[in-house]
């Protein structure tokens, strides 16, 4: 009896020291975590719609936001806030003072204006909807010409499948060659057409819309300036001229 109250208090001992020494070490990792991970630098990437300091006060959005490993940590369990025109931001320890946010933009070629929810629907490379907003975006052609009662977001848009297949081959050739115009209109009778600032591009049928695009890639940089309509609606591999109606 006394031989097992003995081997009872020798276990309690050594389970209470080893319980001391588990929080002494979980202490002085809660005093490393403090003292060490502290935000000191933001590192933001990806990001062409929104400066940096609005993408800082999105995920540092707590008081316990100076912390770069409790920072880290909440978003390994949760998603960022909601923001417009943003897919995911991923946030990243580059060392404890330096937090790394890459941003994923949704990746949109054009929006079309909807008057039933009086916003602008953008679609991605695919025709879907990715975002509505009353708000325009730099760097994103607005569609006219194209008409559509409403829209589901995640979903295509609601218009004619050869329609959707010219608008997204345009837009896509477009973006390829650095050429996203300011609008596009598939409403006059040799559309589409592009305007760039002062300057309308017929470009009618799609017929051979690469070599057109190429075409309009080489000559662009002459209209630089000026104002008027530039003619490639009636272009083919064996024309030489293309005519710039150039008005005053």
């Amino acid at each position: 009896m006394i031989k097992k109250k003995r081997k009872h208090k020798k276990r309690l001992k050594h389970f209470l020291i080893g319980f001391a020494v588990t929080l002494a070490v979980l202490a002085i990792l809660f005093l490393i975590a403090i003292k060490l991970f502290t935000v000191k630098k933001v590192v933001v990437d990806g990001n062409e719609l929104y400066d940096q300091q609005t993408i800082e006060d999105v995920v540092l959005n707590d008081k316990y936001s100076w912390n770069s490993l409790y920072v880290y940590l909440k978003y390994k369990f949760k998603d960022t806030d909601k923001v417009p025109f943003i897919d995911t931001m991923s946030i990243g320890l580059d060392d404890p003072h330096t937090l790394h946010i890459s941003v994923y933009e949704k990746g949109m070629l054009g929006y079309i204006y909807i008057p039933g929810i009086d916003e602008n629907a953008y679609f991605d490379k695919d025709g879907f909807v990715v975002e509505t907003s009353s708000d325009t975006v730099p760097g994103v052609p607005k569609i006219d010409g194209i008409s559509c009662d409403k829209v589901v977001l995640y979903e295509k848009l609601p218009i004619a499948d050869s329609t959707l297949k010219d608008l997204l081959e345009l837009t896509q050739a477009l973006k390829r060659q650095d050429l996203v115009p300011d609008s596009i209109d598939y409403g006059g009778d040799n559309a589409p057409a592009a305007t760039y600032g002062n300057v309308n591009v017929i470009i009618g049928d799609t017929t051979k819309l690469t070599r057109k695009i190429e075409r309009l890639k080489a000559i662009m940089p002459s209209l630089d300036g000026l104002s008027g309509t530039l003619h490639l609606e009636s272009w083919t591999e064996e024309t030489t001229n293309i005519v710039f109606d150039k008005t005053e």
